[in-house]
């Protein structure tokens, strides 16, 4: 039996000695290394925390001390040592444990988690609502660097400073978020870890914490800070003049000064922040040589760290908006991409290697992301803004109030709309539709294949066109030619029709529309004729082609990839409502629910319009 099947609870690990913790260490690595090869998941993140997450159950008492993990990828050895070390052979999968932190799945995960910069403010508010009921429990949010570049981190930090409430923030800086760090706070990290004179005094200040010597030592420790050591060296602490004590940097991966280290800080009160240097993908040299890549890998065999790739053959959108941006920008100068934090992700990175002064990276800064975009239209530019559309909830404001409102020329592509899989609810793009279709002066298309995608980006551009919001899937497209193919100009708000037919109409948006394909041809099969439209656009909606559907046939089925409420089917019903109409109306989409994880094939079943699903409501309307 390995040290690590040995371990049910933290309780099991207060115990171990340096040298144990050292051997769990490596063995989690190992484990989630041998899982993730076979079960993907979020891999680099994770390795490169393993010696945190040990440290904190081996000092606090967890469940009652409460941890917070930011984003929460880089949770999987927490839930491996809280008692789901089998479960974690299930982990993404379609009925098993999520790939983030839960609160439904346990009680050592005490704050959901998915998107970033969430972990300050979330542990701020348990701690302060646990102390006015008179709790003496600590709390503790791990944040990394390139989370610190949301905006909400810093909102949760200059209340918290202001508090004086028991909370130690962990900041994990390793240089990278998926993209690599950038920013002015990632250059003051880099600062501060560089420092020679911060170096020369950090041992000086560690000493006057000398072991068994706390109690005596912590008065004199916090008038070093007080007496501003830190803004003597080349970088002056930001987090100090937060109201944070600041502590490190620290090797994060060095287990016993981990443990060491916190075991110190567990005694002192108030607001606490401890930089940690890690290193992402730690103990597996694939995941260390490329960091970008191995955020999230896909399968892989563990030997050697080759990747196994999918099936050839259809391009994926992500890539056919990547190439087709970076056509268009040769073609007109005022083009501008602009993403927060996901240029691989999006494929921005084609264009920024080719025109690296053209392309910002913003970090993870949704809401900045969409109001630079607007500066950038007001002064005169042609801002492409890629935001995944889980992500993009959080620019909802920006959206109205920077660029509706203003009437500001900006094209927002969302990337990852409808179903993304694993990720599960925290990462659909299930919203969208139904978040933006109410906005004035902001128009929603929806591309069948990768051949409609190239060709609403570039009619996008297009005089007519105002702001408008591109949405298009995770994955590959159905295999549609679109390389080196002309440009054609798509008439804003119209759709067209697909084949017509008699008994019932399909009405589809957007890339989910070549399932509803498939249904059709087996609904032929069965001698059911089908009037299938591809709308192309949920706003303006193409009420032409609605009013011809509803005049040759009674019973329609919308089909989307989305939420049902305030999407396709909505506007549909509305229409058909407004107009005192007696056609049918019936809606396959995301119902009112989160959607949990699993393949997207295995959700659209869930959900009911995989091809089979559509098929049964062709059959049954």
């Amino acid at each position: 039996m390995t040290l690590l099947e040995r371990i049910e609870s933290p309780v099991d690990i207060k115990d171990l000695s340096h040298e144990e913790l050292e051997q769990l260490c490596s063995e989690l690595r190992e484990y989630i290394v041998s899982c993730c090869a076979e079960n993907p998941g979020h891999i680099g993140a994770s390795l490169g925390v393993v010696e945190i997450a040990v440290a904190l159950h081996k000092v606090f008492d967890t469940p009652n001390d409460k941890i917070v993990w930011d984003v929460g990828h880089q949770a999987y050895a927490h839930k491996i040592i809280t008692g789901r070390r089998e479960a974690f052979k299930t982990n993404r999968k379609l009925g098993g444990i999520s790939g983030f932190p839960k609160r439904s799945e346990s009680e050592y995960d005490v704050f959901g988690t998915g998107h970033s910069s969430t972990s300050i403010s979330a542990a701020l508010g348990l701690a302060v609502g646990s102390q006015m009921q008179g709790s003496k429990d600590h709390f503790v949010a791990i944040i990394g660097d390139g989370s610190m570049t949301g905006g909400l981190a810093f909102e949760g930090l200059n209340n918290a400073g202001s508090l004086k409430t028991n909370l130690l923030v962990i900041l994990n800086d390793n240089q990278i978020s998926i993209d690599k760090s950038i920013g002015a706070l990632h250059n003051h990290l880099m600062k501060v870890t560089t420092s020679r004179k911060y170096n020369r005094i950090k041992k000086t200040i560690w000493d006057r914490l000398g072991a068994g010597k706390i109690r005596t030592h912590v008065q004199n420790f916090l008038k070093y800070i007080k007496k501003g050591i830190l803004r003597n060296t080349n970088a002056s602490n930001l987090f100090d003049s937060l109201g944070f004590r600041y502590f490190g940097p620290v090797d994060g991966n060095d287990i016993e000064q981990m443990v060491d280290i916190l075991g110190r800080l567990k005694e002192i009160d108030g607001p606490k922040l401890l930089h940690v240097i890690t290193k992402k993908g730690k103990g597996y040299k694939p995941a260390e040589d490329n960091q970008t890549v191995w955020h999230a890998p896909g399968q892989f065999d563990p030997a050697t760290g080759a990747r196994i790739s999918g099936k050839a053959g259809a391009s994926k959108f992500q890539d056919v908006f990547g190439h087709t941006l970076l056509d268009l920008a040769k073609e007109n100068e005022k083009i501008i991409g602009i993403t927060p934090a996901m240029a691989t992700g999006c494929s921005m990175n084609i264009m920024m290697a080719e025109m690296p002064d053209r392309v910002f990276d913003v970090g993870i800064a949704e809401q900045h992301a969409v109001t630079f975009s607007a500066g950038l239209a007001a002064a005169g530019m042609l801002p492409f803004c890629n935001i995944y559309s889980s992500f993009a909830q959080r620019a909802y404001d920006n959206v109205i109030h920077d660029v509706a409102l203003q009437e500001l020329k900006v094209i927002l592509c969302l990337d990852r709309a409808g179903i993304v899989g694993e990720d599960g609810p925290t990462h659909h793009g299930a919203f969208d539709f139904s978040c933006f279709r109410p906005v004035p002066n902001v128009m929603i298309a929806a591309p069948l294949n990768e051949l409609e995608l190239r060709n609403m980006m570039y009619s996008a551009t297009l005089p007519e066109y105002g702001t408008i919001i591109i949405r298009y899937p995770r994955g590959t497209g159905n295999g549609t030619a679109w390389k080196n193919e002309p440009f054609e100009r798509i008439e804003p708000g119209r759709g067209v029709i697909l084949q017509e037919g008699k008994d019932v109409a399909l009405l589809s948006v957007g890339a989910i529309g070549y399932n509803g394909s498939l249904a059709v041809k087996k609904a032929q099969e069965r001698g059911i004729s089908v009037f299938h439209c591809d709308m192309r656009f949920l706003k303006p909606i193409d009420e032409n082609l609605l009013e011809k559907v509803c005049s040759k046939v009674g019973r329609i089925v919308t089909l989307e990839d989305g939420a049902l409420i305030g999407g396709l089917y909505s506007a549909v019903s509305e229409y058909v409502a407004s107009r005192q109409l007696s056609c049918k109306v019936t809606g396959l989409g995301m119902p009112d629910r989160f959607v949990g994880q699993g393949t997207p094939e295995q959700l659209h079943k869930e959900c009911g319009y995989d091809v089979d699903g559509i098929l049964k409501a062709l059959i049954n309307v």
